[in-house]
C-alpha cells in the first residue's frame, strides 16, 4: 500500500465514523477468517464462505468510499 493510500485511509478513519465501522468490521472478519482457516475454532464450510463473502463486500464498499474521497479531493 502506498503512502498516499495510507494517508487517505487515516484521513477517512478519523473523519468518518461510517468508514471506521466498515474498516473495523472488515479487520474483524479478516482475523476471524484467518483463525478459522488455521483451525483455531471450528466452523463449517458454509459459515466460512459466508464470512469470506461478507468480508469481500466490505472491502468493495471501503474501496468505493476511498475512490469517492479521492475524486472529491481532486475536484477541490
Amino acid at each position: 500500500m502506498s503512502e498516499a493510500e495510507l494517508h487517505t485511509i487515516k484521513s477517512l478513519l478519523s473523519a468518518k465514523i461510517s468508514f471506521k465501522r466498515l474498516h473495523d468490521k472488515h479487520q474483524y472478519l479478516d482475523e476471524r477468517v484467518a483463525e478459522a482457516q488455521k483451525g483455531v475454532f471450528a466452523i463449517d464450510s458454509m459459515s466460512l464462505e459466508k464470512m469470506k463473502k461478507e468480508k469481500l463486500l466490505l472491502k468493495d464498499r471501503i474501496e468505493r468510499v476511498i475512490s469517492e474521497f479521492n475524486r472529491n479531493q481532486a475536484a477541490a
